[in-house]
């Protein structure tokens, strides 16, 4: 895991062969994660797609995780999962994962969740969201204080995700977070690629 960079999560609604094709676009853009998301295919649709992105990420060596789902990382020696505070927990999931698993946590705007993951072992904490959001339109919203807390406080990655797009990405990183997670902005854009350059062009060389 690299220690800054854009962070790619796929949408719900979209369909396979178009997903790859973007999915290949952020990666010529040089994306530093990608989390598989979808919470409407069922598990053969999940287990196909994950057949066809798992190949294509390795060839760029830029990690896949999926969203809680240990069996998935499991089965296609992923390189770890995100958990929500709902899902399941962290220390089942390193013991079954491994020590080298990455493995991230949702941790809104709540410093004490952080703190909480980080002593328990995860890979990266993220808080969210900070901006009006497509994805999840109800989250409540974050603090850009929130991330300047956890960078003086955690010893640990700090991703930042809600609405974030090229337009406000730089207060974003001048807070704190180390990576920008993005789904519509990403997914949405027509020039996929440049979108994800231009972004990294924000992040401290």
């Amino acid at each position: 895991m690299k220690p800054s960079g854009v962070y790619a999560i796929t949408p719900d609604t979209i369909d396979q062969n178009i997903l790859l094709n973007k999915v290949s676009a952020l990666l010529d853009g040089g994306i530093a994660l990608l989390q598989y998301r979808n919470k409407t295919q069922s598990l053969s649709q999940k287990r196909n797609t994950l057949l066809q992105l798992k190949p294509l990420c390795d060839s760029y060596r830029i990690p896949l995780i999926v969203n809680d789902d240990l069996n998935l990382a499991e089965e296609f020696e992923l390189s770890g999962v995100h958990l929500g505070q709902s899902d399941t927990d962290l220390a089942s999931a390193r013991r079954r994962l491994g020590q080298q698993a990455l493995i991230g946590i949702s941790c809104h705007n709540n410093l004490r969740l952080a703190q909480n993951a980080a002593q328990s072992g995860a890979s990266y904490v993220a808080f969210g969201r900070f901006f009006p959001s497509k994805t999840k339109p109800e989250a409540p919203p974050a603090q850009l204080d929130t991330l300047t807390l956890a960078k003086e406080q955690i010893a640990l990655p700090i991703v930042a995700i809600g609405g974030i797009k090229l337009e406000n990405a730089a207060s974003v990183l001048e807070a704190g977070a180390s990576y920008l997670a993005l789904v519509s902005a990403l997914f949405d854009t027509e020039d996929i690629t440049n979108y994800v350059k231009q972004l990294n062009k924000l992040f401290p060389q």
